[in-house]
Order: structure tokens, then C-alpha cells, then sequence
């Protein structure tokens, strides 16, 4: 008898942007598009959602359908059990097939526990996947939130897309320049679009990126843009060394501001890694700095799957292997991974990277600190 066939992985968006930035209003005008029907909208509240215009039934309790042809249901407590009850609703035929979600959280949410809700649950892991995280920016008054809110700043630091709106209503063109700079140095690997007057391309802006191991590869190079990250941010001074892509960078500005904290870098490795290492290194960054890494995301040429990399999302404590894609998404082949992080130095992964890979030693300071951590000595000793 054949086995039952796993069904593909549904994708998933976070739209979050802090207070006022108008996700609602950009949420309301992508429900209108026809490349969104067969979607499902989890919000916090109905009533802090202005969908009225668009809501046509009460399907059941706390679900009603949007005359967009999408479900929109609210979030009761466990974000978890609400995923869990649209599956299983949905696998015993209470309601259509949907065959996407988007999560709008609250404005002063930090995305990374709604990412880890997903990432790190077992079964929600394998019928869902993380397709984009979408943060929507004030452009009038987006540069002062990010100065003055860190949950804004962490928003806009974890982004795939980082949509713009209200441009219309600034007047200043220097400012726009400015904030699109802040931004891009914050996250350059973020893809920014521009909604214009509350309207955007619903494809753009959500995006069909889903990471199926079992079927196409489509998006993988899009979504890891290591590329952009590699080519650093606007300003910066790149240095390279040891022929391994290695970047450093000479911030400059006001090292008050709260950005100065949040930097994105990438970690590659020319030669296959072994899965041991790869999984002692992944364990002990968790570890030493869990609750700083706001997002890790890569591929990597594993030793013992030739030709076949392992596509890894990760966000704090948590990591999700999502399994073996069938090929590399283009000529490169090397590992690459995708570290954004808050008040995390550099060096410290990236030494203990090249420790774990086979490139330079890490020196004795190094050595001394990784000691103090109670993974390291097993783990120092294994790959010793």
C-alpha cells in the first residue's frame, strides 16, 4: 500500500509595521486583488480591523468569509491553536481549501515569536511555510519611530519586503532619500516596495515564495539575497580576507541610535560542511546568544548530501530545518547563511563559524569565552 502523500506546505505572511504605519488600510486594498482569493487573514481583533466593507458571512464563530474570497478569522489566545483549527477545519472539509495565510500582528509586536510559533512546532512546521515576513513603514514619520521605538526597529530589521506608505504626503524628497537609506543599512537584503496611496501589488507584496523540498526551488534565491547583504551597506568600507567573502564594516553616524545595534552579516563556506559540525555550531550560537538572533536564514552544502543543500530558517532559540532542496537555486554552491542579530558582535559568530568549519582558529581570548559556555568543552573537544 502506498503511503499517504504529504500534502505541500501552505504559505504563510507576517504583515507587521508598528502603530499608525497603515497595514490595515494596505491589508484592506490586497484583499481586493483576485491573486489573494483562497487566502486566510488571522487578525488580532475584527474590530481593530476596518474589513466591514468586505465581510459577506459568518461562516462560524470567530471566522467569517470576506467577499474577496478569503476567510478572515481572529486570534483567541494561542496563535498556535488558531493555525491548528484552520487545518484541521479545512481537512475535514468545514471549510474551502485556502491556499495561503497572512497573519497581520498588533503594532507594537515583535515578529519574532509569531515567526517561531511556526517554525519551531512540529506539525504546524510541516503544513506550513514561512513564505515572508511584510513590514509596513510610515514614510512621513517612519525615520523618529525607528529612533525612538526598538519593536519598530526590530520589525523593519527581520523584513523580507519593507513596504513604504504615505509617500504622497511627504513633501520632502531628502527625507524619503534618508529613511530609504536608514533602512536599506538596517536590512539590506529587504526587497522595498512602495505603496502608493494605500495601494501596492498583492503578488509584490506578498509574494508566491514557498519552500517545498518535494516540488520547485522558485524562490530560494530571492528570498536569501546574501548577495545584497555581502555587497554591505550604503556608507560602509568593505575589507576582505582569507578568500572566504568575509566583510567587515566601519559604521559611521550617530552611534547612539538604536540601529548601531542591529546588523546583518553572512557566514560561507567554500568546502562542504559536515552535519556534526553544522549541528555543534548551530547549538552553541543558539546557546550563547538565542534571544539576539532575531533571524537566521540559508543554505547549506551539507558533506553528506552532495549536490543537495539544507535549507535552515531560524529566529532566537528556535531553528527549523525545513529538509533537502533537489538542487542548488543557481551556480552558486556554497554555504550560505543569513544572520541578523541585536547587539551580537560579529567576530564572536564568525569566529566560532571558522572553528566549525575548518578555516582559521579562533585565537585564545575567543577560546576563553566560548569555555564559559557549558556546550563548549563537549563540543570544542569533538571538533578538536
Amino acid at each position: 500500500m502506498q503511503p499517504e502523500a504529504r500534502p505541500a506546505p501552505i504559505p504563510l505572511t507576517v504583515l507587521t509595521g508598528y502603530l499608525g504605519a497603515g497595514k490595515t488600510t494596505l491589508l484592506n486594498r490586497l484583499l481586493r486583488d483576485p491573486a489573494l482569493a483562497d487566502t486566510v487573514v488571522i487578525v488580532n481583533e475584527f474590530g481593530e480591523v476596518g474589513l466591514d466593507h468586505l465581510l459577506v458571512e459568518k461562516v462560524e464563530d470567530g471566522l467569517v468569509l470576506l467577499s474577496a474570497g478569503c476567510l478572515c478569522c481572529t486570534v483567541r489566545g494561542d496563535l498556535v491553536q488558531t493555525l491548528e483549527d484552520l487545518l484541521r477545519k479545512r481537512d475535514n472539509g468545514r471549510i474551502a481549501p485556502f491556499r495561503r495565510v497572512v497573519i497581520e500582528t498588533t503594532g507594537l509586536a515583535d515578529p519574532a515569536p509569531v515567526l517561531g510559533a511556526v517554525l519551531y512546532h512540529p506539525y504546524l512546521s510541516r503544513r506550513y511555510a514561512l513564505g515572508a515576513v511584510v513590514t509596513v513603514v510610515d514614510a512621513l514619520l517612519g525615520d523618529g519611530t525607528l529612533a525612538a521605538r526598538p519593536e519598530a526597529l526590530r520589525q523593519a530589521a527581520v523584513a523580507d519586503r519593507i513596504v513604504l506608505t504615505k509617500t504622497d504626503l511627504v513633501q520632502d524628497r531628502a527625507q524619503l532619500d534618508g529613511l530609504r537609506a536608514r533602512l536599506r543599512a538596517l536590512n539590506p537584503a529587504a526587497e522595498i516596495v512602495t505603496a502608493v496611496h494605500g495601494e501596492a501589488d498583492a503578488r509584490t507584496v506578498i509574494g508566491d515564495g514557498v519552500f517545498d523540498p518535494e516540488g520547485k526551488i522558485a524562490d530560494v534565491r530571492s528570498w536569501l539575497r546574501a548577495e545584497e547583504v555581502e555587497a554591505g551597506r550604503p556608507g560602509n568600507h568593505h575589507h576582505h580576507h582569507h578568500g572566504h567573502g568575509h566583510h567587515h564594516h566601519d559604521h559611521h553616524g550617530d552611534a547612539s541610535r538604536h540601529d548601531e545595534h542591529i546588523r546583518s552579516f553572512v557566514l560561507t563556506a567554500e568546502k562542504p560542511v559536515g552535519q556534526s559540525a553544522l549541528d555543534m555550531f548551530l547549538d552553541l550560537v543558539r546557546s550563547s546568544f538565542g534571544p539576539r538572533i532575531l533571524r537566521l536564514k540559508g543554505l547549506v552544502d551539507v558533506a553528506e548530501s552532495p549536490g543537495k543543500p539544507i535549507l535552515i530558517q531560524g529566529v532566537q532559540h528556535v531553528l527549523h530545518v525545513a529538509g533537502l532542496l533537489p538542487a542548488w537555486p543557481d551556480g552558486d554552491r556554497r554555504t550560505r547563511l543569513v544572520l541578523i542579530v541585536d547587539d551580537v558582535p560579529e567576530h564572536a559568530i564568525r569566529r566560532l563559524w571558522d572553528a566549525f568549519t575548518g578555516q582559521p582558529a579562533v585565537d585564545a581570548p575567543d577560546a576563553a569565552a566560548i569555555a564559559d559556555n557549558p556546550l563548549a568543552p563537549a563540543t570544542m573537544r569533538r571538533i578538536g
